[in-house]
């Protein structure tokens, strides 16, 4: 959430936010219900002043004035239950609304409705030239036995998939590659939990409004009863990560953190779950669009410094820049617009690799500067050299992620012989130079 001073001070800039990232949101409303907000609250603090001071009197007079003050104490208190109820209705409608109030994206963030109006940076590395019809990746797991989308869909379900063989080490071994460089780019590693509360996606982004919403939510809700520490059957609801993200994000929330410790970079490797029913009837076959995968993310808490965290976007994307350089993997770099960015981003780029067998570029990360919307949810703060406290600032980008890049590599290292070639980066994990058909 923004911070409500900064929206009624910069409100014509939070209008334009919301037309340009296309958002369903009244501002003017929202401004209502913080006003209606407090009053309420001036009401009730009120009240409660006069309230206390009843009590104060009540034990310093005789038993007929204490009589009268009780008799008053009473009406005061029926009058601050009724309005209690109405803040509780205020304060919902007003929270409800802040939810959906976006970050003001960078001033050289493109306008625009969609990823048609993202904007290309740059291309780096040699699109393969083939003396042959490139296949697609389904056709190229298959003949190397490494890919069984049959078996996958009849076990899993729609989308599900099977690796095999070779494929297990080719996708463990660029979990483990993405690891090793974040370690020496001096990020600390966790192995994060993916069986989540609800607050750390709702503090990330994850939920579009306050609470759980499986209509828009590409999310898992985890249906069976789980129980306390105590035996009491939990009303918790629990939920399936869909990247490592909100966990690495949650790790210091409600906490204050030194000035001196930042910024922390954090990377975390997962097993990511999405349900994509935004994306029904979009990449039905093949591994572009699943609902489960491995990831490695990483993340950032800096200080409360623009500048500082652009600079540490770029670092960010930068190292995602190396992974596919290393790997051998033609690719863009792209600038999101604001129609494509999502409500808490301040600004986005997008890698996208060049996918020879589908003939087009496929998104394989993802950089994102949210500034203290995430910590503001979370509850993250530091304290500065002026002892003053601060909301950190939030940034994330996917390092590394299966199965696009692992596509990436089938379709770019396919040869006329329907091998493979492996990366030399990733042969000491595949313990082979070429995958050969079976």
């Amino acid at each position: 959430m923004l911070d409500i001073n900064f929206i009624r001070k910069n409100t014509k800039k939070v209008k334009q936010a919301v037309r340009d990232k296309g958002i369903d949101l009244n501002v003017d409303k929202l401004l209502e219900v913080d006003k209606k907000r407090r009053e309420v609250i001036a009401k009730i603090d009120a009240l409660r002043g006069e309230q206390k001071k009843i009590s104060n009197e009540a034990r310093n007079t005789q038993h007929g004035t204490r009589n009268k003050l009780i008799e008053k104490a009473k009406k005061i208190k029926f009058r601050l239950e009724k309005l209690e109820k109405e803040y509780a209705k205020v304060k919902s409608a007003y929270d409800g609304l802040m939810a959906r109030v976006p970050t003001v994206p960078s001033p050289n963030t493109p306008v625009g409705r969609g990823e048609k109006d993202n904007k290309e940076i740059y291309v780096r590395g040699k699109i393969p030239r083939f003396g042959f019809k490139p296949k697609n990746h389904i056709e190229i797991g298959k003949n190397l036995d490494i890919l069984d989308l049959e078996r996958g869909a009849k076990v899993g379900g729609y989308r599900g998939y099977y690796v095999k063989n070779e494929g297990v080490l080719l996708m463990l071994g660029m979990m483990n590659f993405a690891l090793r460089k974040m370690m020496k780019k001096g990020y600390r590693p966790m192995l994060p939990p993916t069986l989540v509360r609800g607050f750390s996606l709702f503090g990330s982004g994850y939920f579009k409004g306050m609470d759980y919403d499986p209509a828009t939510d590409e999310i898992y809700q985890i249906a069976s009863g789980d129980k306390e520490a105590d035996g009491r059957v939990s009303k918790e609801k629990k939920f399936l990560a869909g990247t490592a993200e909100p966990t690495l994000l949650a790790y210091y929330s409600g906490e204050v953190l030194k000035e001196k410790d930042l910024p922390l970079r954090l990377c975390g490797f997962s097993q990511c779950y999405r349900s994509e029913i935004g994306s029904y009837g979009k990449e039905t076959k093949g591994l572009y669009r699943v609902h489960e995968f491995m990831k490695v993310e990483q993340v950032i808490l800096a200080e409360t410094d623009v500048a500082k965290t652009n600079k540490l976007q770029e670092e960010m994307i930068k190292i995602s820049e190396e992974l596919l350089s290393e790997l051998g993997l033609p690719y863009r770099k792209l600038q999101i617009c604001t129609g494509d960015m999502s409500p808490g981003k301040y600004r986005a780029f997008d890698l996208e690799t060049w996918l020879p067998g589908l003939e087009r570029w496929g998104e394989t990360q993802s950089a994102s500067n949210f500034l203290d919307l995430q910590a503001r949810r979370l509850n993250v703060k530091y304290i500065n050299s002026k002892g003053e406290k601060k909301f950190v600032y939030m940034l994330n980008n996917t390092a590394l992620a299966t199965p696009r890049t692992f596509i990436a590599i089938l379709e770019n290292y396919q040869q006329a012989d329907g091998s493979v070639l492996v990366p030399k980066t990733l042969q000491k994990y595949v313990g082979k130079k070429v995958i050969l058909p079976k």
